[in-house]
């Protein structure tokens, strides 16, 4: 499923595409304003959002096969809840 596609089901239930595509821009445009303040998202039943920090490491490079150095940053992680891992078993 695909962003437009969540949208038509959000408004197929509840309102109208127009503002079922407000309302999906909102939830994505709240989570993603979360995260960038380093705050987790817990949706309960469905899931955990949250930032790591990922370490600095070394890589290689697969065309030249030298070593280069991976900066550390910060990603974003999903943890599904005990009710999504049930429902896609």
């Amino acid at each position: 499923m695909n962003k437009a596609e969540l949208i038509e089901a959000v408004a197929k239930v509840v309102c109208s595409k127009k503002e079922a595509a407000a309302a999906v821009d909102t939830v994505i445009d709240s989570i993603k304003a979360s995260l960038k303040k380093g705050k987790p998202v817990t949706l309960v039943g469905f899931g955990t959002f949250k930032v790591v920090k990922r370490k600095a490491r070394t890589g290689r490079n697969p065309r030249t096969g030298a070593t280069i150095k991976i900066p550390a940053k910060n990603i974003p992680v999903f943890r599904p809840g005990s009710e999504l891992k049930a429902a896609v078993k």
